[in-house]
Order: C-alpha cells, then sequence, then structure tokens
C-alpha cells in the first residue's frame, strides 16, 4: 500500500471513530440531563416517573444511531490497496456529519427532557408539546444520519484518478 492508501484508511477509520463518539458523548449528556429532569420531577410527583423516562430513552437512541452508522463505514473500508484518499475522506465526512447531528440532538433532548419534565409535574397539558418538540429533536438526529449515510455509500465506490 502506498502513503496516500494509508492516509486513505486512515481517514476512513477516524470518521467511524468520530462518528461513534460524538454519538454516544450526546447520548451519555441528553440521558444524563433528562434524568436529572426526571428525579426532580419524581420527587415532587412519583406518577411522573413513566413520563419523564421518555426523554431519557429518546437520548440513548442516539448513541445507536452512531454504531449503526460506524458500523457501515467499518464495513467499506479496504485494505487491498483499492481504498483511496476520496474513500477516505468520504467516510470522515460521513461520521462526522452523523455525530455532530447526534451531538446536537442530544444536547437538545436533555435540555428540553430536564426543563419540559419538571414542567409537566405543574401543568399536565405541557405533556403533548413536550413530546412534540422531542419528536422534532429526533428528526434532527435522523437527518444526520440519512446524509451520513448516503456519503458512506458514497464513499465505497472505487474511484480512479
Amino acid at each position: 500500500m502506498s502513503a496516500s492508501e494509508h492516509i486513505g484508511v486512515c481517514f476512513g477509520y477516524l470518521g467511524a471513530v468520530s462518528c461513534l463518539v460524538m454519538s454516544c458523548i450526546g447520548a451519555a449528556y441528553g440521558s444524563a440531563q433528562a434524568g436529572l429532569g426526571l428525579c426532580r420531577a419524581g420527587c415532587r410527583d412519583p406518577n411522573m416517573v413513566i413520563k419523564g423516562i421518555i426523554p431519557v430513552a429518546m437520548a440513548g437512541v442516539r448513541g445507536i444511531y452512531g454504531l449503526v452508522l460506524s458500523i457501515i463505514i467499518m464495513s467499506g473500508i479496504r485494505t487491498d490497496g483499492t481504498y483511496g484518499q476520496y474513500n477516505g475522506y468520504m467516510h470522515l465526512g460521513a461520521g462526522l456529519c452523523c455525530g455532530a447531528a447526534q451531538f446536537a440532538s442530544g444536547i437538545a433532548v436533555g435540555v428540553v427532557g430536564e426543563a419540559g419534565t419538571q414542567a409537566t409535574v405543574f401543568q399536565s397539558k405541557l405533556f403533548a408539546p413536550l413530546v412534540l418538540i422531542l419528536i422534532f429533536t429526533e428528526a434532527l438526529a435522523l437527518y444526520g444520519l440519512i446524509v451520513g449515510m448516503i456519503m458512506a455509500q458514497s464513499g465505497q465506490r472505487r474511484v480512479e484518478l
């Protein structure tokens, strides 16, 4: 393998790692923040525990999205000399795209989940808008996953220069 092929493979693996790490950081932060809101709301009203678990579960999904795309990227990395810099850069871009979207979405779920769960204790009519906002943050995560998958598939084709 030439030096450019080594660089391509390095960038491909870097894309898979960055996707998984950023997604898991977003999921962990979102779960922690939403969990704080769940605990605070559960202290005031024990019936809120089941409703309050929704943001925690939705935050954890971000890590799964990152895992899925990381596996797709890893399956596309070849060390037989047919994987060049283009492939590596596309896989790096795919990983950063998905990872950043999951990270931002995880932060949004955590902040909204914490505040919304605590607010729902005092005004139960806020539960439906809370879930709606959480669905919109889920859409942001899905956008990053979809674009990352398209980029990862584009990064698996062979390019002759």
